[in-house]
């Protein structure tokens, strides 16, 4: 057999016990469907985690992008207030007139704060700034000095911190909005009180002279909680959800919505006029410090959060599966640099409120899952409970005796696929051996075997065939077939208890199982299990020595397309001390040539008294039945046999089919022209069955229970 043939059959013989194990073994679908409905489930919400992941992904990056866009429209409207403010001729003059008291060597302060042109510029900006809701201003010459602002204290101020790092660019001759910094003078805060450290930020613009140079800077100041916060707060999602801004270095820029949390965590004082803006790095504190965990590490050895880092290092993203934020909380966010503001903006929310939806959908799933597995291990037990109280009662059935319309005599037989009774029908009187399967302990391919055998015996009628009466289940789960009752011995028992037999009696039986066997040739069946232990041997109507062909088990329909090759499709089936050659190198193929092989098998151990071969093992029997040639029966009996029998049986055991009898017909024809053929008389068969009667050297039923 080739490796394809015997993958084939692995396969097709799993397949089989797979499938019959599923219909014979009910409580297993329960269990199969929980199975299935769990990886529906599971694979489901993985399905739909995903998909919420990436749900969520998308309106953090939906709400991160409105963000950016706001800032930028109200980036370009300050810096276009602060470039047309730069352009008026009465600013330009006021700033010209202003320079001159800058020089190096002279009292700027007291020149700047006494300058006309101060009081001046201030009345002209002051109510426009009010109107627009700028906070202040400051001028700062090509030297970064303050030439004039709204409060004294920096007037003459040279390059006060932040002023210069922050409007350096405009100095190149571009307008800017600059970050959130503190301030340097004392300012008013938001709760109205003058302090210094105040955050603040610039709207900025280069003033120009009549011939295009730049001599100074304006800058409007804007009070970064009332507009630039008031942007970040516009979208966000939730109750947890902000986004905010960051500097390189990890500073919080803006507000953060969880002032009072940061208060009582001690990010920022506990004191109402303290806000988060600019009061603390953003760091990761490795535990969430919101359920009163201290991190493990001081402030300034806390690694940057993941959004700061990637970042600053250039890399928009978005994380939906966790990190810590400033809080050590939970959170899920999208990042982004923007380089034309020289910060970052993140958009966060809390994990567990971005995964509220989800955590119901997981409560329900767990829910409902607990319920069909409860549903499932219920209908395991109650269907194990049925099978148990089904095989109480295929016992109680056994016990009583009873069996359908059938009543069990006496227990006759038994194999490993089933066991034989003699029963008789319980109206009919009428004898029958009854084979019995019980579905619990029957192998799947053994079931399906039973039923073919069933169905294919069924079709036959020929007398020298054994016939079935009746075939069913009875409601304890018995699967049985009645066949008529025979008494007598199989070949198999003549044999080992008589020894060889004479030519003219092996010549009448062997032509009395080629009359079986062509019928089932005729209608396209092969037997494929021709041995001495399945023919019979008995008195039927009268007549001695009446052969009975039994257990079509294995056989195969050649004929019908297409129909379901059970028990011998690419599998070595059958005896092999009486299987042809073809049968065990393709036991797909075989045909009715293979029966006549085991025909003559049958007829060269009812003659010598032996199989074809004295093998010790399995493999050594194949092997010789694809290779080597039996003795002739005369040299193996140590005995004459006719020419003519012996030349047909040698026939029948070529090890090509094409050079065996073309059918059992034909066989049958060629045994009758046997010399001695008509010796075997009906008075020779009532002699012998006399002797077997009156010795009572076998009064029990032998069959063959496969």
């Amino acid at each position: 057999m080739s490796l394809n043939q015997q993958s084939k059959s692995r396969s097709s013989s799993y397949l089989a016990r797979t499938q019959g194990f599923l219909r014979t073994q009910l409580w297993v679908w329960p269990l199969v469907a929980a199975v299935l409905l769990a990886f529906v489930a599971v694979t489901l919400r993985l399905k739909m985690e995903s998909a919420m992941k990436q749900q969520i992904a998308s309106n953090l990056q939906v709400i991160l992008n409105a963000n950016a866009e706001a800032l930028r429209a109200w980036s370009a409207t300050v810096k276009s207030d602060a470039e047309n403010l730069a352009d008026e001729e009465p600013l330009r003059a006021l700033v010209v007139g202003l320079l001159p008291k800058t020089a190096p060597g002279t009292p700027v302060t007291a020149q700047l704060l006494a300058a006309p042109e101060l009081a001046a510029m201030r009345s002209h900006l002051n109510p426009w700034l009010d109107r627009r809701g700028y906070a202040g201003f400051v001028v700062l010459d090509t030297n970064c000095l303050v030439m004039a602002s709204r409060r004294d204290q920096l007037v003459g101020m040279v390059s006060p911190p932040g002023y210069a790092e922050q409007f350096s660019n405009c100095l190149a001759g571009r307008a800017l909005v600059t970050k959130p910094f503190p301030s340097l003078a004392m300012l008013l805060d938001a709760k109205g009180k003058l302090r210094a450290g105040v955050p603040t930020m610039f709207a900025a613009a280069p003033v120009r002279s009549a011939d295009g140079k730049i001599i100074a800077v304006l800058g409007l100041r804007i009070t970064p909680e009332k507009d630039f916060a008031r942007i970040l707060a516009t979208a966000r999602a939730g109750e947890s959800g902000e986004t905010y801004a960051f500097s390189r270095n990890g500073q919080l820029l803006s507000q953060s919505r969880f002032d009072d949390e940061l208060r009582r965590l001690g990010f920022i004082p506990d004191t109402e006029d303290s806000y988060s803006t600019l009061a603390f790095q953003i760091r990761d504190p490795l535990v969430n410090l919101s359920q009163g965990k201290s991190s493990p590490k001081r402030p300034a050895e806390q690694p940057l959060t993941l959004p700061v880092t990637e970042a600053g290092a250039g890399h928009a993203g978005f994380n939906v599966d966790g990190y810590r934020d400033y809080r050590g909380v939970p959170v899920v966010g999208a990042w982004q640099w923007f380089p034309e503001f020289d910060f970052g903006l993140v958009t966060e929310m809390d994990v567990a409120e971005a995964f509220r939806p989800l955590h119901i959908m997981r409560v329900g799933f767990w829910f409902i899952f607990g319920l069909l597995v409860a549903g499932s291990v219920a209908i395991y037990f109650l269907m194990r409970l049925a099978n148990r109280l089904q095989a109480s009662a295929r016992k109680a059935a056994l016990q009583a005796k009873q069996l359908g319309q059938y009543a069990l005599d006496d227990k006759i037989g038994a194999g490993a696929f089933g066991s034989v009774y003699r029963a008789h029908h319980a109206l009919m009187r009428r004898p029958v051996a009854l084979k019995l399967l019980e579905s619990e302990t029957a192998d799947p391919n053994t079931l399906a075997r039973f039923e073919q055998e069933v169905q294919m015996t069924s079709q036959l009628t020929h007398p020298n065939t054994i016939a079935l009466f009746d075939y069913g289940r009875t409601p304890e789960g018995i699967f049985y077939y009645a066949m008529e009752y025979l008494e007598g011995l199989t070949l198999d028992r003549l044999v080992k208890n008589y020894g060889p037999q004479p030519e003219c009696r092996v010549i009448s039986i062997l032509c009395q199982m080629c009359g079986s066997l062509a019928e089932a040739h005729g209608i396209g069946l092969v037997h494929r299990d021709i041995k001495p232990a399945n023919v019979f041997l008995t008195r039927r109507g009268g007549l001695p020595d009446f052969v009975k062909v039994l257990d079509f088990g294995l056989v195969k329909a050649r004929a019908a397309a297409g129909q379901l090759e059970l028990t011998g499709a690419n599998t070595t089936l059958g005896t092999p001390l009486y299987m042809s050659p073809e049968a065990v190198e393709h036991p797909d193929k075989v045909d009715a040539a293979a029966d006549i092989y085991s025909l003559g098998a049958v007829g060269y151990f009812l003659v010598t008294g032996h199989p074809l071969f004295d093998c010790a093992t399995l493999g050594e029997v194949l092997m010789h039945q694809v290779k080597h040639l039996p003795a002739k029966p005369s040299e193996r009996r140590g005995k004459p046999v006719s020419a003519e029998l012996e030349n047909l049986l040698m026939r029948c055991l070529a090890k090509k089919p094409g050079e065996r009898p073309a059918s059992a017909r034909e066989l049958a024809n060629a045994l009758m022209k046997c010399t001695g053929a008509m010796d075997w008389t009906r008075e020779r068969a009532e002699e012998w069955w006399g002797r077997l009667a009156a010795a009572q050297s076998d009064k029990t039923l032998v069959m063959t229970a496969k």
